[in-house]
């Protein structure tokens, strides 16, 4: 149990902020959620300051939503939610592959992602969830802006919570996932932008689709 005590108040309020992250985007917590200062306090051991904290750094992220005179909640997903944040990662996500292709840089640690998934057995597979978003926040790190890299982590977290509402439905194949990506790559090595653009386009639509899909079927 993490305790004030042990790790400092700045450590304590890290420690939770990670926990209760990870609760959130592994879809432990739900969307809509409250969670209340004493809650995170008794939960995990710690003084209710350092637990306000905690909540106020995910508030600050995006994750959980705060309104006046009422508890923190875990963010809302719908369909909205998702076209919004899909959108935003095709945005800053093809601009990346645009400026990678001028000078047909393909980011090493996205091929690697890549092979872990064309590795794994042919079909749909939550397994490839990790491994396809390393390869897309591979493409933003190769640009190489702490800024640019903060910002997509910020969008990141949110498309992982998109994902934890529908996790229980098997939406990704590794065969196909795998061989867009591989598209990508080939066209920024051919200096070919707006190729890979349109292709990570086509590529993100059909994620955002398929989630819409499966929230409407919630």
């Amino acid at each position: 149990m993490t305790t004030d005590a042990a790790l400092g108040i700045v450590g304590v309020v890290d420690a939770v902020t990670v926990r209760l992250r990870e609760r959130i985007l592994s879809g432990e917590i739900r969307s809509g959620t409250p969670l209340t200062e004493a809650a995170v306090s008794q939960s995990f051991g710690v003084a209710r300051p350092s637990a306000k904290a905690a909540i106020e750094q995910l508030v600050a992220s995006g994750l959980l939503v705060r309104t006046a005179h009422r508890s923190a909640r875990v963010v809302g997903i719908d369909p909205e939610t998702v076209r919004d944040v899909y959108r935003t990662r095709s945005r800053l996500e093809s601009a990346a592959l645009r400026e990678l292709a001028l000078t047909r840089t393909v980011p090493a640690s996205a091929v690697q992602a890549n092979a872990e998934i064309l590795a794994m057995p042919t079909g749909p597979d939550p397994a490839t969830v990790d491994p396809d978003l390393r390869f897309h926040t591979a493409l933003i790190d190769a640009l190489e802006s702490e800024r640019t890299a903060r910002m997509y982590r910020s969008v990141l977290d949110e498309a992982r919570l998109c994902m934890a509402q529908v996790q229980g439905r098997r939406l990704l194949d590794a065969a196909v996932i795998a061989a867009q990506h591989a598209e990508m790559l080939d066209a920024v090595a051919a200096g070919d932008g707006e190729r890979a653009a349109d292709l990570l386009v086509l590529h993100l639509s059909s994620a955002e689709g398929r989630l819409v899909e499966a929230l409407g079927a919630d």
